[in-house]
């Protein structure tokens, strides 16, 4: 059984994975994260020109290197890795939906919204490369992997269909988040922002800026966001390499597309159904995986399957969501690029 789930959770890792490529993907991610630090280090409010701009570039990136893996590499790989990074983006908006909340809760200046947005996707890449090694290594060891992974969705799906059905919530509390009580009993807060700055000096003390606290909650909750997506992508790929080019490249386009869908982020109320009905999809075909390696004649969801599911249930979801919305007032664009 052991060898069995090795071999499923490793096919594509042969013909995919090869050292280079690693090296060459986690250069670009570097590349184009230091890019990003150095756009940003001059405190700007975003136009919607720029936003557009820089979403599109992240989206031909994704698109030219699953182009690039169906040449060198074939078709079912490069369905893998736009099944995963399709999986990816869509649970990356409903991360954008949190982050605009906790943008506003902090009363972040316009001219910082992006900075923070980049300190959060650094986070999330860091943990999404920790939890992509411990969900390979898992896979490769552990017979009942897939099983968990599978389980961990399902909840996962129960408890957005429970939030939904109580409707999203608008409001965060910030004196209640675990982080920025911990940051406040160990350091002073001064009352305003400084700049980019996250620690300043004074009194002849060190102190922490608000950004500083809105940093340390927006990394806080990609913890909970990495423990959602990974074991969702591993439900369509078992190759690590896929699994860390679909995150890293859903994540990178986070901080434009954060500005382009700034106004629309709130109209999309039927978002967190989809969503959970594609992470209890994604987890019963993770289930049916560690069956059909335990009793042969349980059937397994194709990849195919799981990429028309995934299409067919976000279009379904944006269309009812801006049905139910129509009429509702907008921000102006002005607001919308800025905040």
């Amino acid at each position: 059984m052991s060898s069995t789930v090795s071999v499923l959770a490793s096919s594509s890792i042969q013909s995919v994975g090869t050292p280079w490529l690693w090296a060459g993907t986690i250069i670009v991610v570097l590349a184009l994260l230091v890019l990003d630090f150095a756009l940003t280090r001059k405190p700007h409010a975003v136009s919607m020109r720029e936003a557009l701009g820089w979403t599109a570039f992240y989206i031909a990136l994704p698109i030219a290197f699953g182009v690039f893996l169906w040449i060198n590499n074939g078709g079912t790989p490069a369905m893998e890795y736009f099944t995963g990074y399709l999986l990816e983006k869509s649970l990356s908006v409903d991360n954008l939906f949190v982050f605009m909340l906790l943008l506003s809760a902090f009363a972040v200046p316009a001219v910082l919204a992006q900075r923070v947005l980049l300190f959060g996707i650094a986070g999330a890449l860091v943990l999404r490369g920790i939890f992509i090694a411990l969900g390979a290594a898992a896979l490769a060891t552990l017979d009942w992997a897939f099983l968990l992974f599978g389980l961990i969705l399902l909840v996962t799906a129960v408890k957005l269909l429970a939030d939904a059905a109580g409707g999203h919530e608008q409001e965060v509390d910030i004196s209640s988040m675990r982080s920025v009580r911990v940051l406040r009993r160990f350091f002073p807060v001064t009352d305003d922002y400084r700049g980019t700055k996250m620690v300043v000096r004074e009194a002849g003390k060190r102190a922490l800026t608000p950004l500083a606290l809105v940093v340390a909650a927006v990394m806080a909750t990609d913890v909970v966001f990495a423990v959602d997506s990974v074991p969702a992508v591993y439900g369509v790929t078992g190759d690590p390499f896929l699994v860390f080019a679909t995150n890293a490249f859903a994540l990178l386009g986070l901080r434009a597309l954060y500005f382009v869908l700034h106004a629309a982020l709130s109209r999309l109320v039927h978002l967190a159904y989809g969503l959970a009905v594609i992470l209890a999809f994604i987890g019963v075909k993770l289930v049916l995986h560690w069956a059909h390696g335990v009793w042969s004649g349980v059937p397994t969801i194709p990849t195919a399957a799981s990429l028309v599911v995934i299409v067919v249930v976000l279009a379904t979801v944006t269309l009812t969501s801006l049905r139910a919305t129509r009429g509702q007032q907008q921000p102006d664009e002005t607001e919308s690029a800025a905040t």
